[in-house]
């Protein structure tokens, strides 16, 4: 989980907060997540996962209609450019947002 964190939070702007007791990732509105999983993954899962191009076709829906995620066991088996790929395209997404589900005040009062 620090792995991915670290990778987020050296985005410009990008910042993260505990919410739902799972580590959440903004900017302007929610990003991503990290949950771990039963079977003792990290599952990695993107907001607007629907929207993003999914090149590399890593991300899973399971059976979610927006949320696409993908997880891991172990920080070996991160694709590196594949994730830092995903990871730019969900910030461009969020840079094109026209409305932000969450205010800034709402997000302090978390």
């Amino acid at each position: 989980m620090l792995y991915i964190s670290h990778l987020l939070l050296d985005q410009p702007g990008v910042y993260g907060k505990i919410t739902y007791k799972i580590p959440f990732f903004y900017r302007k509105s929610w990003l991503c997540y990290l949950n771990p999983t039963r079977d003792g993954g990290i599952e990695f899962a993107f907001i607007r996962g629907h929207e993003l191009s999914n090149d590399s076709g890593l991300l899973i829906s399971r059976g979610r209609k927006q949320v696409m995620g993908i997880t891991f066991y172990d920080v070996r088996e991160i694709p590196y450019d594949s994730i830092a790929e995903i990871i730019h395209e969900a910030i461009l997404l969020d840079e094109q947002a026209t409305k932000n589900p969450k205010s800034a005040s709402d997000r302090s009062a978390s």
